[in-house]
C-alpha cells in the first residue's frame, strides 16, 4: 500500500470514486475527509522536514518507525502529521464498496465475526476524544485491538497496524452527527478485507 515515496510527501488519489462507499460512508464526507483533511496533514508534515534533509529521504514508516532518533523539535510535528498521513492513507486503502466476505484469519483470531466486532465498536465507544481504533499484529504474531488518541501509531511502540478505524468526528460527523455507533455499524460494511488479507501475509 505504501510506496517508498520520501518528502516532498504528495496527497494520494483514492482507490475508489468519491461515492463509491454509499450509502454507508457519504460522498460529502469523502471529499472533505480526503481532499482537505488528509491534504493538511500532508502540507504539514512537509512543512516541518523541510528544514531537515537529513531526513527527507526516510519514508512515512521509516519516520515513524524510528521517531526517537528524530531531534526533538521535529518529533513532534511528525508524530503528529505524519501519524496522520499514514493513519489516513490506510484508513482510506482499507475501505471498498460493501460485499466483501469476512476474514477467515481474523474470525479464527477473535472467536468470529461478531466477536471481533463487539471488540472494536467497544474499543471505539470508549475511546474518549479522538483517535483510531486498529487490528494489530504483536511481535509473537498475535492479533489485538487497541485503541491509540489523536494520530499516533502503531509503528511508534513496536506494533504492526492492519486495519485502523478512524473515530475523529470529521471522518462521520457530516452524516451521522453525534452517533458514533451508527457510524461503526456502517464502517463494518465497508472494509477491504481483501487488502486485510494481504497485509496480514505480508506481515507473517
Amino acid at each position: 500500500m505504501f510506496s517508498k515515496e520520501t518528502y516532498p510527501f504528495r496527497l494520494p488519489e483514492l482507490p475508489y470514486a468519491y461515492h463509491a462507499l454509499e450509502p454507508f460512508i457519504d460522498q460529502r464526507t469523502m471529499y472533505f475527509h480526503h481532499d482537505k483533511h488528509l491534504k493538511t496533514y500532508i502540507d504539514n508534515l512537509n512543512k516541518a522536514l523541510e528544514a531537515y534533509p537529513e531526513y527527507q529521504t526516510r519514508t512515512l514508516e521509516e519516520l515513524l518507525t524510528r521517531l526517537p532518533e528524530l531531534p526533538e523539535e521535529l518529533r513532534t510535528p511528525v508524530r503528529n502529521n505524519g501519524g496522520g498521513v499514514y493513519n489516513h492513507e490506510m484508513y482510506f486503502h482499507l475501505m471498498a464498496p460493501a460485499g466483501q466476505p469476512f476474514s477467515t484469519e481474523v474470525a479464527e483470531a477473535f472467536g468470529g465475526e461478531d466477536n471481533w466486532k463487539r471488540q472494536m465498536k467497544a474499543a471505539a465507544l470508549g475511546q474518549f476524544g479522538s483517535g483510531f481504533v486498529w487490528l494489530v499484529r504483536d511481535t509473537t504474531g498475535a492479533m489485538k485491538i487497541i485503541a491509540l488518541p489523536n494520530q499516533d501509531n502503531p509503528l511508534t511502540i513496536g506494533l504492526q497496524p492492519i486495519l485502523p478505524l478512524d473515530v475523529w468526528e470529521h471522518a462521520y460527523y457530516l452524516k451521522h452527527q453525534n452517533l458514533r455507533s451508527d457510524y461503526i455499524d456502517d464502517w463494518f460494511h465497508v472494509i477491504n478485507w481483501n487488502a486485510v488479507e494481504q497485509r496480514l501475509n505480508d506481515t507473517l
